[in-house]
């Protein structure tokens, strides 16, 4: 598999909202959609129902919306980012790295229940990448 880079919309408790203005703007049909609380990993109860992930399809590309995690900030300009799918950890491992020298890491590479290898980082330029390794 190579390497797929997806726009990825980060809102803050309004993920909800925007993915019904997709679908009827967009025509964009949602293929999965899940809440922090339908996750396992245990969350504050004001956090459960916001989105922790959605994967919408406009025409043939996929769009993923989610809500930010409760507190997390979300300002304009990092509302937009973009998710790097690898085909495996060390394709991840060297993506991370190579993101991260004179820029940020907002969450460290690691395994998840979600991802053998996930993590985020902004890159020199302002640019916020998801780094998430397929199963």
């Amino acid at each position: 598999m190579a390497l797929q880079l997806t726009p990825y919309i980060m809102l803050d408790g309004n993920a909800k909202e925007a993915i019904g203005f997709y679908e009827k703007s967009l025509d964009a049909k949602v293929i999965f959609k899940q809440t922090f609380g339908e996750g396992t990993e245990t969350v504050p109860e004001e956090t459960k129902e916001r989105l922790s992930h959605a994967v919408l399809l406009v025409g043939e590309t996929e769009l993923y919306v989610a809500d930010t995690f409760q507190g997390q900030p979300n300002q304009r300009g990092n509302q937009v980012q973009i998710c790097i799918t690898a085909p495996d950890v060390e394709n991840s491992t060297r993506l991370f790295d190579a993101l991260q020298h004179g820029g940020q890491v907002i969450t460290s590479l690691q395994k998840t229940h979600f991802s053998l290898a996930y993590g985020m980082v902004t890159d020199k330029f302002g640019v916020t990448f998801q780094i998430f390794t397929r199963r």
